[in-house]
């Protein structure tokens, strides 16, 4: 693929500094954002794959009501784990959190631990979820790429090719993880996921209010 190079230095500082000031002013308050317990970061990651935020809050609370805890849930029928997620959809979803579950109750005492390597061996547990609850859970310095945070480094940092070829991903990866701040972490990638939610968006993103135009290689007023 083209345009393999990581971004330099500058450009990492330039990209962090107006993301972050550009969350100060306009990202969201949402639940999830006001707490660092392993299990609420997981329920919110799981619920919030292909689902949008206005359907995921109702059913965030209901849940954590019903089964507030990991053990709490891994002493539930499966079938009713599963009747209490509809209507969400991707019913494969509630089952998978109730295997984590019962595997984090079994090995760890019912807690998640924080290591990546012990999180990835979870199944179910994938690289963004993993690095999701690495990084609001426990604030350690990790990376994250799902739909939203890819099409926003795709657009600033290549440009040309295809977004979803394997190569392109792989790159999309590294790129993320070069421009992880070593300080708020836990708001830089909350900060790219809004960004690509809000502003840069699939259809219709807005290029003549975003503050990465200038330098944006997809962008009609950039460089």
């Amino acid at each position: 693929m083209r345009n393999e190079r990581l971004p330099l230095p500058p450009e990492r500082r330039a990209f962090r500094r107006r993301l972050l000031a550009w969350y100060d002013e306009h990202g969201r308050d949402l639940p999830w954002r006001r707490t660092d317990d392993p299990y609420h970061i997981l329920v919110s990651e799981v619920m919030l794959q292909q689902t949008q935020v206005d359907r995921v809050l109702p059913k965030y609370h209901e849940w954590l009501e019903k089964y507030p805890s990991l053990p709490a849930l891994a002493a539930a029928q499966v079938e009713d784990v599963a009747e209490t997620w509809r209507p969400l959809g991707y019913n494969i979803r509630p089952r998978r959190l109730h295997d984590i579950a019962r595997e984090a109750t079994t090995r760890f005492g019912g807690t998640l631990p924080s290591d990546e390597a012990t999180l990835l061996s979870f199944k179910g547990l994938g690289a963004y979820t993993v690095g999701a609850i690495r990084s609001f859970a426990f604030r350690e310095r990790a990376a994250i790429l799902d739909t939203n945070v890819a099409r926003v480094l795709f657009r600033v940092f290549v440009g040309k090719g295809n977004p979803k070829a394997h190569a392109t991903r792989k790159h999309l990866w590294a790129v993320s993880e070069a421009l992880v701040p070593r300080k708020r972490v836990f708001d830089f990638n909350q900060a790219l996921m809004d960004f690509g939610a809000m502003l840069c968006t699939a259809r219709k993103p807005g290029c003549l209010v975003c503050p990465m135009a200038k330098d944006c290689r997809s962008s009609p007023l950039g460089k």
